[in-house]
């Protein structure tokens, strides 16, 4: 199953509309995308806590990995640079954290709030080698930005 980001995107809004508190609306979130799509093995997000540290947020999926400093990993890279990471291999990737063993490729988008600042990173791994595009980080950005930056 892939996923319909023209219908993930209005269940988000409908299920999201009128609430405020962040955990609640990144919880939602992780479900929606999670269930959305079978290459979808893991998805979480990892909240910005205080300087350069990333600790677990809400997640659909095997454990994760607790605390990421910006310094480490597709996670870390992702806040450090504010830039969206798309991992086609994991193993490739210079300091990547092994949360979990059977990630094989990885998409982190950045999350900012309404006034810009970064509040975590959104992370979507895949046990399948190449699983994401650039679509996918495009319409990701959309339903992050319309969920967070409103």
């Amino acid at each position: 199953m892939r996923v319909d980001y023209t219908t993930l995107q209005k269940t988000i809004t409908a299920l999201t509309e009128g609430e405020t508190d962040t955990v609640a609306l990144m919880a939602t979130l992780a479900c929606e995308v999670h269930h959305s799509d079978d290459r979808f093995d893991w998805t979480g997000f990892y909240r910005v806590v205080g300087p350069e540290l990333l600790k677990i947020g809400p997640y659909q999926g095997g454990h994760g990995c607790l605390v990421i400093p910006f310094s480490r990993g597709v996670c870390g890279a992702a806040a450090r640079t504010g830039k969206v990471q798309l991992v086609p291999d994991v193993d490739a990737f210079p300091g990547h954290i092994a949360c979990a063993s059977s990630t094989r490729s990885e998409l982190v988008l950045p999350v900012f709030d309404a006034s810009g600042a970064l509040i975590g990173v959104f992370d979507i791994d895949s046990d399948q080698p190449d699983a994401f595009t650039s679509e996918d980080a495009t319409a990701m950005t959309d339903i992050l930005h319309s969920v967070f930056a409103r």
